[in-house]
């Protein structure tokens, strides 16, 4: 069983750049394609983006393309998510998800594809 677990800086200005990492126990994430998902307050749960098993591949949601990056470190079970020049519109819960797939990444994963949650954190946007 695999667990995840995301952890970052909670409260952060307009403007700043902030790293979100998902550290996985209880397992290894290396074959597995890992998600950032986002839900904001009164919203429905959205995807964010998605990388690879391997890191070689990635798909963004058009929202976020541009300012948010993911990548991941298969030594440390790890993924991160970078976000540059972050908007008070990108206050919310920031989950980890982890699915397996063992080829590359062309669209969201669905729902019922996923096999892991991370328990999620808060990130907050002040203007």
């Amino acid at each position: 069983q695999v667990r995840l677990v995301e952890s970052g800086r909670g409260l952060v200005q307009a403007g700043d750049s902030l790293r979100l990492s998902c550290a996985a126990s209880g397992g290894t994430i290396s074959s597995y394609a890992m998600s950032w998902f986002r839900q904001a307050p009164g919203k429905e749960r959205e995807f964010v983006g998605v990388i690879s098993w391997s890191g070689g591949s990635t798909v963004y949601a058009d929202s976020v393309k541009g300012r948010f990056s993911i990548s991941r470190d298969n030594a440390k079970n790890t993924v991160y998510l970078q976000i540059i020049s972050l908007k008070p519109e990108d206050t919310a819960v920031y989950y980890c998800a982890a699915q397996r797939w063992m080829a590359g990444v062309s669209r969201a994963p669905r729902r019922d594809e996923i096999d892991y949650w991370g328990q999620g954190t808060q990130v907050t946007v002040s203007s």
